[in-house]
């Protein structure tokens, strides 16, 4: 069974920077690709970045530049490293798995209970 559990959201102010963390369980984390996407209140679900298994990575053009994803295989664990963050780019933060090795026209298909970030002065 695969369960995720994120980590490392909090409140930061404008510009200033988080890195989150995503420990999976009965899943590893470079077998498939996987990803992370955020729902701020009263919007959709915005996909932010992918990275695959066999490839490289991808960004929404909103965190282009400013977010980082990356893993560590020996910990099992994907991170979002964000920077430069904006009032806009608060929402609750969910790491996901991909059923596939590719970021390429991908659906999660498990995800976390996410974690809040809040940015505000």
């Amino acid at each position: 069974q695969v369960q995720l559990a994120e980590s490392g959201g909090g409140l930061v102010q404008p510009g200033g920077s988080l890195i989150l963390s995503c420990a999976p369980s009965g899943f590893r984390v470079d077998r498939y690709a996987m990803g992370w996407f955020r729902q701020a209140p009263g919007k959709g679900q915005e996909d932010l970045s992918c990275i695959s298994a066999i490839e490289g990575t991808n960004y929404g053009d909103s965190v282009k530049g400013r977010f980082t994803i990356s893993r560590d295989s020996s910990k099992n664990e994907l991170y979002l490293e964000m920077t430069d963050l904006k009032p806009e780019d608060a929402a609750v933060y969910y790491c996901g798995t991909i059923p596939s090795y590719y970021c390429r026209g991908y659906q999660y298909d498990y995800w976390g209970q996410g974690t809040q970030v809040t940015v505000s002065s």
